[in-house]
């Protein structure tokens, strides 16, 4: 049954204030990375976070059952968290936003061939032209003209995108048991301590000028989680989805700012080429969902 109108607009203006957050943090962290190692990166954007989580945990009466979870998959999640946050602050240290978010934007797509393999859903010859297409939008924004073809910065993002995409089929698996208040927990709680502990060797001391960045890092972080957790609880995915994109945006007016930098053709277009890719993606599981349950 399609959702209302107004649960939609609430909805897609829930997505937006999620990206704009999520933009915020990723700025935090690509300024971070600039003096610390990518793994303390990583480290401390869970760390920061942390309290809140807790706070916003025992505000929902969830710590009660906390430990009664599927613990193969949270640790399989905690993995996967540390390594997309440690690869995507080393890209970020690479890339701008404009061409990390580029990239990342392949996320649907590989959620979509990974759901074959894990979840053993159907997919159809128009959704795999899709994946490739969007596929082939990554390799434009890694320049095919071979002089920045396969980076190490875009390998990361690339790398980290698809830590992601495995990471969210995973939590569909653990949706199907367990909070979604423990999920959000335990994933910080393991990239903390998991992050922290591999960023120990070559931990460098925080500066006092720094604070203020990290308390920003942690606050976007937390309130760009709430946002999207609103945002697709209330509204339809396929009218909110596609609004993550507008990070793109977010992308290229922060890099301007801070760094006076813009988006190159290759980036356009490439970031184009995923982005149409993956709205085809989002509104054909729309219509399959509607077609098996109208």
């Amino acid at each position: 049954m399609l959702k209302p109108r107004s649960d939609n607009v609430r909805s897609i203006y829930a997505m937006l204030a999620a990206v704009a957050m999520f933009s915020l943090m990723d700025t935090a962290m690509k300024l971070l990375s600039a003096h610390y190692p990518a793994m303390q990166v990583a480290a401390l954007r869970a760390l920061s976070s942390l309290p809140l989580v807790c706070a916003y945990v025992a505000w929902r009466g969830a710590f009660g059952s906390v430990f009664t979870v599927r613990w193969n998959l949270h640790l399989l999640r905690g993995g996967l968290g540390i390594a997309m946050l440690s690869l995507f602050a080393y890209g970020l240290k690479k890339l701008s936003l404009a061409e990390a978010y580029s990239i990342f934007f392949i996320a649907p797509a590989l959620i979509t061939a990974l759901s074959v393999l894990f979840l053993k859903e159907r997919v159809n010859g128009a959704r795999w032209i899709a994946v490739a297409v969007g596929l082939g939008g990554v390799l434009v924004v890694l320049r095919p003209d071979g002089a920045g073809f396969l980076t190490i910065g875009g390998l990361a993002v690339l790398g980290s995108a698809a830590c992601y995409a495995v990471s969210a089929v995973a939590g569909r698996i653990l949706a199907r048991t367990d909070r979604g208040e423990h999920m959000v927990f335990w994933l910080m709680l393991l990239m903390a301590a998991g992050a922290a502990l591999l960023a120990a060797p070559n931990w460098v001391t925080l500066r006092a000028g720094d604070a203020a960045l990290l308390c920003a890092l942690a606050l976007s972080g937390f309130l760009g989680q709430l946002a999207i957790t609103a945002a697709f609880s209330a509204g339809e995915a396929s009218s909110v989805a596609p609004f993550e994109y507008s990070a793109l945006a977010w992308g290229v007016g922060l890099d301007w700012l801070l760094w006076r930098t813009l988006p190159d053709q290759y980036t356009l277009l490439g970031a184009a080429i995923i982005i149409g890719s993956g709205i085809y993606l989002i509104r054909h599981e729309q219509e399959h969902a509607e077609s098996e349950h109208p």
